[in-house]
């Protein structure tokens, strides 16, 4: 698998770039704790890297989804929707948010690989 990370703290698996997928990390669901909704952005929007895509509320807080890279959403997670409780249990498979269309894959070369992550989000 081809993920990166952002400094937000989304993942981006950009295995199939015309529909890379994105989610948020482990290291963010352990810090907002029970994830109780998520609000995923409409298909066919197109973002910018940087910018708000979505919302994710737990019984702690809420955080804004940011997009790891530019691109147009193309297909959202409905069981993430009907299920928030999935970008806990599983925020690196079922409990993925979105997947994008990249329109600068130059922008990649921005974000880290998973050791780099790591260090970052220790330090976080």
């Amino acid at each position: 698998m081809t993920i990166q990370y952002s400094k937000d703290h989304e993942w981006i698996n950009t295995a199939e770039p015309a529909a890379a997928v994105v989610g948020i990390t482990v290291h963010a669901q352990d810090a907002l704790g029970d994830i109780v909704f998520v609000d995923l952005p409409a298909v066919g929007t197109t973002f910018k890297q940087g910018e708000v895509a979505g919302v994710v509320e737990s019984v702690k807080a809420a955080a804004d989804v940011y997009m790891p890279i530019s691109g147009e959403i193309v297909e959202v997670n409905e069981s993430l929707r009907a299920d928030p409780s999935l970008a806990n249990s599983d925020p690196l498979g079922a409990g993925w948010f979105f997947k994008v269309k990249l329109s600068d894959e130059k922008e990649l070369s921005g974000l880290m690989d998973e050791t780099a992550y790591t260090e970052f989000a220790a330090n976080a």
